[in-house]
């Protein structure tokens, strides 16, 4: 039997806003999601822009509060590893600076330990050594993907969150971002949610897919056979889409 590392059940979500005359209204984004992901799996997560991809993410994350339901995460706090990691990184910090924070925040007082580790992911991303001493901003996007992805591997997940990973990157550098991901799974056991809209990028590295639309999944599967022979109407619509870009 498969090793479970997050079970998603009857999970509802969302948001309250403050009307002008101070109101609060309570919006419902996520209703009643239930799945799960098992140990090494990587699981697609695909829908148009609005439907609840995000929130799913930050609610599996702890980001944010379920209104009901629940999410069982097994493993190590999860990671996210977001579309454009350069929001994400103090300008004004080397890289090996930058992943040293997580081993700090972990309590790792050894300068020297924390020094080793980072290189140990930098390699384990395949990313230069010599790219330690440089800033955000003179690195490259991929580059710069491998700096967020080596940030998570330091905090020993058993669970990442790619949302959008590479939809920013050229097809090279995404082809080789895909190539590392599906490395690190087959290497470290490590299980993925990867939120995408390209279903080509899905269907090349998920083995499983689910599809949201209005917040709710309307259809899962083993990636090969949903893309093969999508029950729903709404799923079609995605995949005949990306066939005509």
């Amino acid at each position: 039997m498969s090793e479970r590392v997050l079970e998603v059940k009857d999970l509802c979500a969302g948001y309250t806003t403050t009307g002008v005359f101070g109101g609060k209204k309570y919006n419902e984004v996520i209703r009643n999601v239930s799945f799960h992901i098992d140990r090494g799996e990587i699981l697609g997560l695909v829908g148009e822009s609005g439907t609840g991809k995000s929130t799913l993410a930050k609610t599996v994350l702890g980001l944010l509060k379920p209104a009901s339901g629940e999410v069982k995460n097994y493993t190590k706090a999860p990671q996210m590893i977001f579309q454009d990691p350069l929001s994400s990184l103090n300008p004004s910090f080397t890289i090996e600076r930058i992943l040293e924070e997580p081993l700090i925040l972990r309590g790792v007082s050894s300068k020297a330990e924390r020094v080793e580790k980072v290189k140990t992911a930098a390699k384990q991303v395949k990313l230069g050594s010599e790219l330690l001493m440089a800033k955000p901003s003179e690195l490259s996007g991929g580059q710069r993907q491998r700096v967020s992805i080596a940030a998570a591997l330091l905090c020993e997940p058993g669970l990442i969150i790619a949302d959008e990973p590479v939809s920013a990157l050229d097809v090279t550098i995404e082809a080789q971002i895909l190539d590392l991901l599906s490395e690190l799974r087959r290497e470290h056991g490590i299980s993925f949610l990867f939120i995408s809209h390209d279903l080509n990028v899905i269907y090349k590295i998920c083995d499983r897919v689910i599809v949201m639309k209005d917040g709710r999944i309307v259809e899962e599967g083993v990636t090969r056979e949903l893309f093969a022979s999508p029950k729903q109407k709404y799923t079609k619509d995605l995949l005949n889409a990306a066939m005509e870009v």
